[in-house]
């Protein structure tokens, strides 16, 4: 499925669930809830919730995608054995560690070990073997990292825009709130605490979908930087033990 279809359909289910919430169950809560507090922040309640649903589903999917990048099993593990099958000199023992283990570093690696083995009849010199090596692995990564990364533009970007809308709200909510400050005689005490309410409720929401989108979006890109630097350690490691070999 591609990206932008899996973030439209995100997007349209997150709608309708915060309509039904907004107006389903906020709607018709006592007037002396939460609930019904929440209710009078206006519609653009539903909006930050569209964005604090879609930013829960995108860390979902993105601790989903990372652990299926590691693969199946122990990723040092695996490292361990096939460091091991490749000092031993059995390169096919070592791209059956890869289909084992799957993942984003087996795939890299697998591909580098292929084509070791595709030019190891090869009549040419060992260094321009290395770099036909060294060249596919580079290869490999660059498909794989996207895949890592995707969705953390987005993260960052639903942080951005649920700070604005609260803010939004938060204007709206003020504006309301000194109109009715504004009226002859005495204040209507009833626009104004809605007016008020509107303007912190916003506040509160707008704050706690930037701070999920924030405080993910930094997790995961950390969790990328490592698991990058991972898959060029062992890249190196592997052509550094088959430039050995002769």
């Amino acid at each position: 499925m591609k990206n932008s279809v899996f973030v439209t359909i995100v997007m349209v289910i997150a709608t309708a669930i915060s309509s039904y919430i907004y107006y389903g169950v906020f709607g018709t809560a006592e007037h002396s809830s939460i609930l019904h507090t929440v209710y009078q922040g206006g519609p653009l309640v539903i909006v930050l919730m569209v964005l604090t649903i879609m930013n829960v589903t995108f860390v979902f999917e993105r601790v989903f995608s990372i652990n299926k990048a590691a693969g199946r099993g122990s990723l040092p593990k695996y490292l361990k054995n096939l460091q091991t099958s490749l000092a031993n000199g059995d390169v096919e023992q070592a791209i059956e560690h890869c289909d084992r283990q799957r993942g984003s570093v087996a795939n890299i690696i697998r591909q580098g070990l292929e084509k070791y083995q595709t030019l190891k009849s090869s009549s040419a010199p060992t260094d321009e073997k290395m770099k036909e090596i060294q060249k596919t692995v580079e290869e490999a990564t660059m498909l794989e990292v996207p895949l890592l990364e995707k969705n953390l533009i987005a993260l960052s970007t639903i942080a951005s825009i649920a700070t604005m809308v609260g803010l939004l709200g938060t204007t709206i909510g003020m504006i309301r709130a000194f109109q009715a400050l504004a009226q002859a005689g005495a204040p209507d005490a009833v626009s104004l605490s809605q007016g008020i309410s509107e303007a912190l409720i916003n506040t509160a929401g707008g704050l706690i979908g930037a701070i999920i989108g924030i405080v993910a979006y930094n997790f995961f890109a950390n969790k990328v930087d490592s698991f990058t630097y991972m898959i060029d350690e062992a890249s190196y490691n592997v052509i550094q033990t088959l430039s050995n070999k002769k």
